[in-house]
């Protein structure tokens, strides 16, 4: 190449080319978490649809048959599970947030 219009051209074309290509693998990149993200939002709104509505529809039985629902347990072993679900919510809250602040920061 001893000609550098020629040079300059070929170098800005592969410059294009990489840079195009770069694009394309990080725009497939944020794509892919996004929808990775929205996956996982969508099943644990699921999951969250089916437990309210498996709650509710104890809390009707239990009308129903005059029983009272106060939504604490008698024995104790309740308030354990209650604390576990809580503490089980606040770690799906914690990773739904790193999730998000992971996907804003490569949205950037």
């Amino acid at each position: 190449m001893s000609n550098p219009l020629v040079q300059a051209f070929f170098v800005g074309r592969a410059v294009a080319e990489v840079i195009n290509e770069r694009v394309e693998v990080a725009l497939t990149d944020a794509l892919s978490e996004l929808g990775k993200f929205d996956a996982e939002a969508r099943e644990q709104l699921h999951q969250f649809t089916e437990e309210v509505i498996a709650r509710a529809n104890r809390a009707a039985e239990a009308a129903e048959t005059g029983a009272t629902t106060t939504g604490s347990s008698v024995d104790g072993a309740g308030s354990t599970d209650l604390q576990a679900e809580i503490d089980e919510l606040r770690a799906e809250i914690a990773l739904l947030r790193t999730e998000l602040q992971k996907y804003r920061s490569t949205s950037k």
